[in-house]
């Protein structure tokens, strides 16, 4: 470990599971702070020992994203004005990624916006995984380390050893994705196409692609309220599919999202933890699994500390 800028790893409150267990996968302990809440919500990070000199990761996603995005911004800047030699935010699930273009007049592009935001609170470069459009890279004015969730994801579907194997995009947009996983697994590749009556609302789904007989895992980079992924899993079942399951990056789960992913035609749903699943014991998560990005993100914070390569410990 370098003795000039040593290692520190910290956790905002909404990924500390998240960032003690990526500690533990480096042979550190997570870093002492805290966060003061006022009367009226304003929050107010404090570290509880020096970071001077250090390089320091901060760990948080941004899920909600409003206060946790504040926070993780506080933190940068707390980080910065305590002397610290680099910041890096490690973002295991970026919020406003949607929002990558205007795709309709008068809107903002938030995630230009909050990469606006993670470069002047001073963040160094930012670690995330499975951003909704690549292109969003673009929009920082320094690195971004992207992570693929595919690294943990194919190896975990190749376990299942599932015959008559397809992969199936639930939109035209996670296509690329597809395409991926499909190399990788040596299956074909079904495309659902999706008309929406607007935002979280899905209209209308037709399959393109051989579907009867498949045992169809649907990839996509993450689920919301689960309308889109559920009427996706329905078409692929009436078209004659001999199973469905699922496998997203992450599990936003906002709305009714469990209560349609425990109604619905799938088998399974297999998720990252880049997001926390809800703590609530009325949720019914019978049908999802959750496979560790800790340790990969643990490789990736190693690689970037000690200057290497990071496309050694990812699969494409």
């Amino acid at each position: 470990m370098n003795n000039v800028h040593p290692m520190k790893i910290f956790a905002c409150r909404n990924a500390y599971e998240f960032g003690k267990n990526v500690a533990k996968h480096l042979g550190l302990e997570l870093g002492n702070s805290s966060v003061d809440v006022f009367s009226d919500g304003e929050i107010q990070p404090a570290y509880k020992e020096s970071v001077r000199g250090a390089t320091v990761f901060i760990v948080q996603s941004t899920c909600p994203p409003a206060e946790n995005l504040m926070e993780l911004l506080l933190m940068i800047d707390a980080a910065k004005r305590a002397s610290a030699h680099q910041v890096i935010a490690v973002m295991p699930y970026f919020g406003w990624a949607r929002q990558d273009r205007k795709d309709r007049p008068r809107v903002s592009i938030g995630a230009k916006l909050v990469a606006n935001l993670l470069h002047t609170a001073g963040a160094d470069m930012v670690m995330t995984c499975d951003l909704h459009a690549d292109q969003i890279q673009g929009f920082f004015d320094f690195p971004v380390a992207h992570i693929y969730a595919s690294t943990v994801f194919i190896p975990f579907l190749k376990k299942l050893n599932i015959d008559n194997l397809a992969i199936a995009s639930p939109d035209m947009g996670g296509a690329k994705r597809a395409q991926a996983y499909a190399k990788y697994l040596e299956c074909p590749v079904i495309i659902c196409h999706k008309t929406r009556a607007k935002a979280n609302v899905v209209d209308t789904i037709t399959a393109i692609g051989e579907v009867e007989g498949k045992n169809i895992i649907i990839v996509d980079d993450m689920i919301d309220t689960a309308g889109t992924l559920c009427k996706a899993a329905a078409v692929l079942k009436e078209m004659g599919a001999k199973s469905v399951r699922a496998c997203a990056t992450h599990a936003v789960l906002s709305g009714p999202a469990y209560e349609r992913i425990a109604d619905s035609v799938m088998e399974e749903v297999i998720i990252a933890n880049t997001i926390p699943l809800s703590s609530d014991p009325n949720k019914d998560k019978s049908k999802i699994t959750v496979v560790s990005m800790e340790e990969t993100f643990a490789n990736i914070i190693n690689d970037v500390y000690n200057y290497e390569s990071i496309s050694k410990d990812l699969i494409y």
